[in-house]
């Protein structure tokens, strides 16, 4: 486990740092971060919690991002929910809408029904709007998915079937969409599909973010995710909702 950890991290920050050892001069730097809690006493005690971080690198031809994001429940009964995951991507602009892109992704989410899920991929990408106001950014591509699911019971809550490594090539894709609804108000959505023989998962993120002022933010957000074959037992849609505070640099 410590090792996959470790393997994957290293992968995704040496694919975030390639770039700066041979292009120098950065052109662009943005990055994104937030974070919401809610903890409850009394009569009724829980506690929540969620962060998110992104951070973006541009030069001439070169974009480079790494995200994290994380997230923790717990009630007396002991924790609820407890998932993080990692993300990288290079791309190269060959054209001024058009751009190739190499990523990886790794996630561990402890109540799902798998005990991780990791994907590397190659693809090309368009950028339909990219300005101020209005962002829309498509991409599809092939790659690699290595997953390990849980140990399960069978609907007859006797037979044990055991927990499996799969691993296969899947079609990748994900849309990015933002807007800007006026000075204040931006509506983010991002969507990302990995289809594959033995599961499809899709998760699509979508929030709405207020302007406090400067940099701060206040954003509203609600999250699914779907995989269409999870081991016996477990559900196929995992959501949630959340009310952050946002810090942005650009």
């Amino acid at each position: 486990m410590v090792e996959r950890w470790i393997g994957s991290l290293l992968a995704a920050i040496g694919m975030f740092a390639w770039p700066a050892l041979s292009l120098g001069q950065i052109a662009k730097s943005t990055a994104r971060a937030e974070a919401g809690a809610i903890v409850s006493s009394g009569n009724s005690r829980s506690e929540s919690f969620n962060a998110k971080f992104d951070v973006a690198r541009e030069w001439e031809s070169w974009k480079q991002a790494f995200g994290a994001s994380a997230v923790y429940a717990a009630d007396p009964t002991g924790t609820t929910g407890q998932r993080w995951d990692v993300s990288s991507q290079t791309d190269y602009k060959f054209h001024t809408k058009g751009f190739s892109f190499a990523s990886a992704r790794y996630e561990e989410d402890r109540f799902s029904g798998f005990e991780y899920q990791s994907s590397f991929g190659m693809g090309l990408g368009w950028r339909f709007y990219d300005d101020p106001r209005t962002k829309l950014i498509a991409q599809v591509g092939l790659g690699y998915r290595q997953l390990q699911t849980r140990i399960s019971l069978a609907q007859d809550e006797v037979t044990v079937i055991p927990g499996e490594r799969q691993e296969a090539l899947v079609q990748q894709a994900r849309l990015e969409f933002e807007r800007g609804l006026n000075q204040s108000t931006r509506l983010l959505n991002e969507m990302r599909v990995e289809a594959g023989v033995e599961n499809t998962s899709i998760r699509n993120d979508v929030s709405l973010q207020v302007k406090i002022m400067g940099s701060l933010a206040l954003a509203v957000g609600y999250s699914v995710r779907y995989n269409t074959h999870p081991p016996e037992e477990f559900d196929t849609t995992d959501t949630l909702s959340t009310l952050n505070l946002v810090y942005e640099m650009k």
